[in-house]
């Protein structure tokens, strides 16, 4: 018997809202997961493993080139995800794009290192990091989308806010796992060698153990119906062949934009992550601060409690005052907060080693993660607000993770040499550039709060869909 889509429009609705916050919220944490323990190694592992020509910085700036393939891959997932996004819906794409970053996480956790294949092995890293990439390139729009479209009216920030919280949570769950670790092994990074039992094996478990949370992820994603708004645009015959050619053809003003606005949040967030640890825990010797691995871990992970904290903030207040007032205003404090790291991670100021000021570090990532917070919240409201129904998982997408490139995979690599050649005050002012581009961005683009998802048209898409609909 035909179903009529009015029935298939309102058994959309009927999907328990829990329902749809355990699937944004678990999926984007699990993704996260497999993405930050990846960066942890980055630092703290993999130079020692998979890049042991290099002496010092040289063999950390490899690593995190590898860490930079990731971003280069995200924009092409979300390109390929995208496109089926918004032609076959948002739920297969998501179950898609989960099970490729988990089986990739799953597979580095069984590479043969340098000292085992040679350059092989740094090779099969670098894929397996490209395939993260492209996993996490489709997942982000897609969980925005499924909290957005199912949001009540004048709640869609604070509904958005869900899949945000997977960042935070990912990242806590990821460096809790290395922490408890490494006490277990009684790992001491500064004096490390490749016989320590933690380095043979011990590194492998978070990667080997994210496979069960994937089947996890999945059988909650399973579970899910499509969101109301995409069933709806497909009742009224909206569905795209090319949403990308639609997104560049009528969207390109807002694809520039989204971009840049997400910059800075990027920005901030990788180097309050990844480019301080690796400036942190390094060996005073080469102009880094000594204080030992799991003493910064604690610290860091304090801070991150801070950053989950101020995403619902971030979500309420957006909803309030709106996204572009919001943000303007966070934006400007991530600039001034680039001008002070001199002031924070100087040596000569925080100290080195033994003689470090914890306290003074634990103020730094407790500014950068409450600011990182603030930024991030809005975002999964944001950028889905800038598209039609028809192009919106790939357009929002898209500008996500082009903004990737820019904030992220450069950043822990350009803050790196820049700390190395300059000092780690020019760190700051490459933060404050890029608040500087999300600044501009904000700027000149429009309020989207009162924008209603079901209804926004583009000319450009009307006609794609005319001429380019099966």
């Amino acid at each position: 018997m035909p179903t009529n889509p009015a029935n298939t429009t309102d058994e959309q609705q009927q999907v328990p809202r829990s329902r749809i916050i355990m699937a944004s919220t678990l999926g984007t944490t699990i993704e996260f997961y497999d993405f930050y323990i990846y960066a942890t190694a980055a630092v703290s592992v993999f130079p020692l493993l998979f890049f042991p020509n290099g002496e010092g910085s040289a063999a950390l700036l490899a690593s995190m080139a590898t860490f930079g393939v990731a971003f280069v891959a995200r924009p092409i997932g979300s390109i390929l995800f995208g496109h089926f996004g918004d032609r076959a819906g948002r739920k297969a794409t998501l179950v898609g794009s989960l099970l490729l970053m988990g089986i990739a996480t799953f597979l580095i956790g069984l590479l043969p290192t340098y000292h085992q294949i040679g350059l092989f092995a740094p090779a099969l890293l670098a894929l397996l990091r490209f395939c993260q990439g492209l996993g996490l390139g489709g997942e982000w729009s897609g969980a925005a989308l499924l909290a957005t479209e199912t949001a009540e009216k004048g709640k869609r920030a604070r509904a958005a806010m869900w899949p945000q919280l997977g960042a935070p949570f990912g990242f806590i769950l990821a460096n809790s796992f290395f922490l408890l670790l490494t006490v277990g092994f009684g790992y001491d990074s500064t004096s490390a060698t490749t016989d320590d039992a933690f380095l043979t094996w011990g590194w492998r478990v978070p990667f080997l153990v994210s496979i069960g949370l994937v089947m996890l992820g999945l059988y909650v994603r399973l579970k899910l119906n499509e969101t109301p708004v995409f069933a709806r645009a497909l009742e009224r015959g909206e569905k795209l062949k090319s949403p990308l050619v639609q997104v560049f053809k009528g969207n390109f003003r807002e694809l520039v934009l989204g971009m840049f606005i997400m910059v800075a949040t990027y920005g901030i967030f990788y180097l309050m992550t990844t480019w301080v640890l690796s400036y942190a825990i390094g060996s005073i010797e080469h102009g880094y601060l000594g204080i030992g691995y799991q003493e910064f871990l604690i610290l860091q992970l304090i801070s991150v409690v801070l950053f989950a904290a101020f995403i619902p903030v971030a979500g309420h207040l957006a909803d309030r005052v709106g996204r572009r007032a919001f943000l303007l205003v966070i934006t400007a404090g991530i600039i001034l907060f680039g001008f002070s790291f001199s002031y924070f991670l100087n040596p000569q100021v925080m100290g080195t080693g033994a003689e470090a000021n914890t306290g003074l570090m634990l103020l730094f990532l407790s500014l950068g993660m409450a600011l990182m917070g603030l930024s991030f919240g809005p975002m999964s409201a944001v950028l889905p607000e800038l598209f039609p129904t028809n192009t919106r998982y790939t357009g929002s997408g898209v500008a996500y993770n082009m903004a990737s490139i820019i904030g992220a995979a450069l950043t822990p690599f350009a803050a790196a040499w820049l700390a190395n050649s300059y000092g780690v005050g020019h760190v700051g002012y490459y933060l404050a550039l890029l608040g500087g581009l999300s600044f501009i961005a904000l700027w000149l683009s429009k309020e989207t709060m009162h924008t209603d998802l079901d209804t926004m048209s583009d000319d450009a898409a009307t006609v794609g869909i005319e001429a380019t609909s099966p």
